[in-house]
């Protein structure tokens, strides 16, 4: 029992931490699954932690999305934003072309070299608005971007923020932007993997209600957390932390 809780534990934190951060939460899983082998983890558990990281998501902006005055603009970015990867995840979904790139020597590569993307991106010294200068075209176009959060390593959370920079958006807000288009990427992990679970006989149990409490917990404090250190410091830290975790990888394969 004991065991089970620490392995949730350490789920959810893995959860928690890298779905918000501009990190690759596949780089995580594969050092750690390298290094232990999980027991408790499963689809449903998975499914917990995408919910976990879900309402924690909708809690922190529950004002923003829930006030219908001002909420018009979240919601076309959270439609047009999605639309593209909608369409080419259900395409990799239903071709199973994700197995394809599931080796470690590209999630390895792609770490790094998107990692020095996001560098190159938060270079930009002219900061945007979201506030007053969002249109559709800027919204499709990170749209766009987060297409590549499909390759194992790119980090979905960090390719929208490195997209949102490029587009001179302030750092705050293009973390933001990449939050809002958290939603319907969990909302979406969580029902592909649920479809997957009505094929399997699986057993509810306490670990499912720990993992959606743990996973809240640790999301919505590294969205705080986030917050708070970009305005005062650059996006340095993270990419010299990708650079590193991908180096990691290489070394273990190599």
């Amino acid at each position: 029992m004991l065991e089970n809780i620490i392995e949730i534990f350490i789920l959810s934190l893995i959860q928690g931490v890298s779905e918000f951060l501009p990190i690759s939460s596949s780089s995580h899983l594969i050092i750690i699954s390298t290094l232990y082998e999980f027991k408790s983890s499963s689809l449903l558990i998975d499914i917990s932690l995408h919910l976990g990281s879900l309402f924690a998501i909708l809690f922190f902006y529950k004002t923003d999305i829930f006030n219908f005055k001002s909420n018009k603009k979240f919601i076309s970015l959270i439609f047009f934003g999605s639309i593209p990867l909608i369409i080419f995840g259900f395409i990799v979904y239903i071709t199973g072309l994700i197995e394809l790139l599931r080796d470690v020597k590209i999630i390895a590569w792609t770490t790094i070299a998107f990692g020095i993307l996001l560098y190159f991106a938060d270079k930009n010294k002219l900061e945007l608005s979201m506030d007053k200068e969002l249109p559709i075209k800027s919204i499709l176009i990170i749209g766009l971007f987060q297409i590549l959060s499909l390759i194992p390593g790119v980090s979905r959370a960090g390719i929208v923020i490195t997209g949102a920079r490029f587009l001179k958006y302030k750092r705050t807000d293009s973390a933001k932007i990449s939050f809002l288009l958290s939603i319907p990427a969990l909302c979406g992990a969580s029902v592909l993997s649920f479809n997957d679970i009505l094929k399997q006989s699986v057993d509810f149990n306490y670990l499912v209600i720990l993992a959606i409490v743990l996973s809240f917990f640790f999301s919505f404090i590294t969205v705080k957390f986030f917050l708070n250190f970009i305005k005062k410091f650059s996006m340095n830290i993270f990419v010299v932390y990708r650079i590193a975790l991908g180096l990691v990888l290489l070394f273990l394969v190599y």
